[in-house]
This record gives C-alpha cells, sequence and structure tokens, in this order.
C-alpha cells in the first residue's frame, strides 16, 4: 500500500484517523503502532517480524548501555547493535548482487554457477536500519535518554509516515512528541495541506513523466536528444517522486501531533554540490555526517584523510541506496570526486559566477543521476554516450510520439516548481506556485485522485532502496 492510492486514501487513512482521534491521548501510541504495523503488513505480512526483531533489538541495545556502568561494555553493546542491523541488511541487500558476481566471475571462467535462489528485499528496511543505528549511537553519546516504554518505541521506529521512505526522522526530534502531543485543528489543516501538496508532486509530475523516462533510458542506442530527454525527465521525476512522498510524510506527521525534519530545500538551485547536498535528501545527509563522516575523522586530521573521509562516506552512502547491481556505489564515487573537487576548488580561492556554477552543479548532478537510473553499467554507458553525442544528433521516432503535449505541459510546470519555488517550504508548506495558496493544493490533489482513479498505482522510486 502506497500513499498514492485509492485503497490508502479511501480505506486504510480514514478508518486509520478515525480511530486515532477517538482513542485516549496515553493510548494514542497504541492505536498509532498498531495502525503501522497493518500498514506495513499490508505489502508482506512474514516481513513484519523483522521489522518488529529490529525494533526490540535497538530498544534492549539501548537498555543495556543505559543501565551498564562500564564505558567499554557500553560501546560492546552499541557495536553488536550496529553490526546485527548492519548484517541484516548486508543479508537482504546485497547477498543477490555479490552471489551474482561471483556467478559471472564463475562462468566467465568456465566454472559451474553456484546455485541460488534470490533473496527478496523488504521494504522500509534500509530506512529502519538507519533509525534503529541513530538512536543507539545517540543513547551511547548521552544526546537521547533510552526509552523504556517498548511500545512508544515501538511506534516511533514502526511510524507508517516516515516508515517505508523517510524522512530520516532522529529519536530526539520527536522524543517528547511520542510522550505527550496536542492535536490541533491547525496542524492537522497544515499536514492536509502539505500532502495534497505532496500527492500532487507524485500523480501530476512524477508518474506523468515515468513513461518518457523508462522509453529513452531502454533504449539500445540513444541518440544526443534522446539520451537527454531522459536525463532531464529522470531529474524531474525522481525530485517530484522524492519530494513528494517527504511532503506527504510530512503532512501525515503534521496530522498525527508530529514534527519531522525537511528532506527538501530547492536542491536544483544549489550553487556547488555541497550545497546540492545540504539540500537534497537532507535527513539522509546530515545523518551520515554525523554518524559516518564524523566517525571517521571528517576533516580532524588534515587535508588528505578529509578527502578520503568525503570519498569513504558517499560511496558507502552509494551502496546503502541499492544492492542489484554496482551502478550504485559508482554514483557514490561520482558524488564523493564532485565533492572533493569542489572542496579543493574553493579551499584554493577560486570563484565563478552564481549562473556557471549552478550549471556546473546540475551537469554533475544529472551527470550522475543518468548512472542513478539506469538498469545496470552497461545502460549507464549507453547513456553517457548519448549524451556525448557518440550515436548520433537524432531523435528516434517513439521519443517523440512518447512527447505528448501533457508530457511537455508537465515539464514546464516541473520547471517553474524548481525555478520559481516558494519562499519558505516550512512556512509554505511545499513548493513550487502550487503553494502559493490553499486553492491550488485542493484543486490540483482533487485533479490527482481523478488521474489516479484511471490508472494503477506507481510505487515511489525510493522504495527500492
Amino acid at each position: 500500500m502506497v500513499f498514492a492510492s485509492l485503497e490508502f486514501l479511501t480505506l486504510f487513512l480514514p478508518l486509520f484517523f478515525a480511530l486515532y482521534l477517538v482513542t485516549p491521548q496515553n493510548y494514542r501510541n497504541h492505536t498509532l503502532l498498531v495502525g503501522s504495523w497493518i500498514f506495513y503488513a499490508w505489502w508482506t505480512p512474514k516481513f513484519l517480524i523483522l521489522i518488529i526483531a529490529l525494533t526490540l533489538l535497538a530498544w534492549g541495545a539501548a537498555i543495556l548501555i543505559d543501565k551498564t556502568q562500564d564505558e567499554k561494555w557500553k560501546t560492546r553493546w552499541m557495536a553488536w547493535a550496529i553490526v546485527l542491523n548492519l548484517a541484516s541488511l548486508v543479508w537482504y541487500k546485497y547477498t543477490n548482487m555479490l552471489v551474482s558476481t561471483l556467478n559471472e566471475f564463475l562462468t566467465g571462467r568456465q566454472m559451474e554457477a553456484l546455485p541460488w535462489e534470490h533473496v527478496m528485499l523488504p521494504i522500509a528496511l534500509s530506512f529502519t536500519v538507519l533509525h534503529a543505528i541513530s538512536y543507539v549511537v545517540d543513547v551511547r553519546r548521552k544526546v537521547v535518554p533510552a526509552q523504556y516504554d517498548v511500545l512508544a518505541f515501538s511506534a516511533y521506529m514502526a511510524m507508517f509516515p516516515h516508515l517505508i521512505a523517510g524522512p530520516i526522522v532522529r529519536y530526539k526530534v520527536i522524543d517528547k512528541e511520542l510522550r505527550e502531543r496536542v492535536f490541533s485543528m491547525e496542524k492537522f489543516s497544515l499536514g492536509v495541506r502539505r500532502f495534497m501538496i505532496g500527492f500532487s508532486m507524485k500523480v501530476l509530475i512524477a508518474d506523468t513523466l515515468a513513461p518518457v523516462v523508462a522509453l529513452c533510458f531502454g533504449l539500445k542506442h540513444p541518440g544526443f536528444w534522446d539520451a537527454w530527454i531522459g536525463c532531464i525527465a529522470y531529474t524531474f521525476q525522481l525530485y517530484f517522486d522524492f519530494a513528494g512522498y517527504s511532503a506527504m510524510a510530512i503532512g501525515l506527521g503534521l496530522m498525527l501531533g508530529f514534527h519531522f525534519e525537511e528532506n527538501f530545500n530547492n536542491p536544483y538551485l544549489a550553487v556547488s554540490i555541497q550545497d546540492f547536498w545540504r539540500r537534497w535528501h537532507q535527513t539522509l545527509s546530515s545523518w551520515l555526517r554525523d554518524y559516518l563522516y564524523i566517525s571517521l575523522g571528517g576533516n580532524r586530521q588534515g587535508p588528505l584523510r578529509t578527502y578520503v573521509n568525503l570519498m569513504l562516506t558517499m560511496a558507502i552512502g552509494g551502496l546503502w541506496h541499492g544492492g542489484d547491481n554496482w551502478n550504485y556505489l559508482i554514483w557514490g564515487i561520482i558524488q564523493g570526486t564532485a565533492l572533493c573537487c569542489d572542496r579543493a576548488f574553493t579551499q584554493r580561492g577560486y570563484s565563478m559566477p552564481d549562473y556557471a556554477s549552478r550549471a556546473l552543479t546540475m551537469l554533475t548532478v544529472m551527470f550522475a543521476w543518468t548512472i542513478f537510473r539506469a538498469t545496470g553499467f552497461d545502460n549507464a554507458l549507453g547513456m553517457w554516450a548519448g549524451q556525448l553525442g557518440l550515436h548520433g544528433f537524432g531523435i528516434q521516432d517513439e521519443v517523440i510520439l512518447a512527447l505528448r503535449p501533457m508530457i511537455i505541459l508537465t515539464f514546464l510546470i516541473g520547471l517553474v516548481c524548481v525555478v520559481y519555488p516558494a519562499t519558505s517550504i516550512a512556512k509554505r508548506g511545499g513548493l513550487g506556485v502550487m503553494s502559493w495558496s490553499m486553492l491550488w493544493p485542493v484543486l490540483t490533489f482533487s485533479y490527482g485522485v481523478i488521474v489516479l482513479a484511471g490508472q494503477k498505482a506507481v510505487p515511489f522510486l525510493y522504495f527500492q532502496f
């Protein structure tokens, strides 16, 4: 079940809020927990056991850290919790890729491939692991107190608005609201508005561009225009899909009385790749900084070690995104290399005009998005060759046919929303012209529901991560 689906809008959400609102204040975490477990089990019930197990592991480890007097044992409990969480992630996310790589190596040398049954990736596992690790580490660092109420902690871990694809909500952000939060019509109305804006971004822009992206990335020898149309379409699709999901999650959180952190801040207006990562998937960027980059030493051990730490952080961040192939690792290495170059450039006192730095940043971002979207390394090489004009400068007939007036209009609407964003996402509840009044969210949401009724619900792109 996804947010942008009729079953969620007409069945789960109304029933859940009807029960949530009549539940006494002291028991709303119970209703939230049960509702979140039902929401998750709607997809595959058996993997709910894994989510519960990881929740109990983090909860128990934090209590052991809190009760243990020996500092070494505190660190050991934290380390074991991290190792077990990462072990589950490695098994479900990367075993298929590792075995596939090994079998390619064996068959290439005329050796028998290993028998292997594909391991299914549980949805939300990556985000569950990040939430668990950040909580345990924060307890060890004494940033937050250990939560002894297992139901309250389970509600935090399983909370359906952020469970599937973020934003990453650190425990310290909603610790007080887990214990006490006040429902108000003002917050509920603002949450509904944010949800409607996110829904419109997903259904009306991201999903409309999806067929063009699939077509262009499916071409064997894309020409210059084929490749760039596909790349630009994916650049918009990914942004409006993921930013739309984040807006919906933040809106649902407000409707429940929680304040989640913003996840996007007009990233395509960034003036550098460092600025881009301050604006794109902000909760993941800050997580990588606080729990990985700083733990590796950050920039405290000289320039060379700083560059190594940047590369490692982004490479690991790339690996976290996927386990189907090595494209995500390469994407992370590209991002790390760009960050290192940007840092070296600025630290030497060099600069360039804003228009040039924005253009260079977007070219770098789109160059990296190509391999992020590609189905394999060969597919990425083909798209890159097309972008460089190595397959000619024509445009294939099927691409011309796919560019219907509605697609072109969607491009233009997306461009306006990116280039002329709202002054403040936090205050206005969204981005672009859709956030300038309450009328736009209502109209676009209503139209989005009509569009959704005539098609199958499209999963969010970040569900695969």
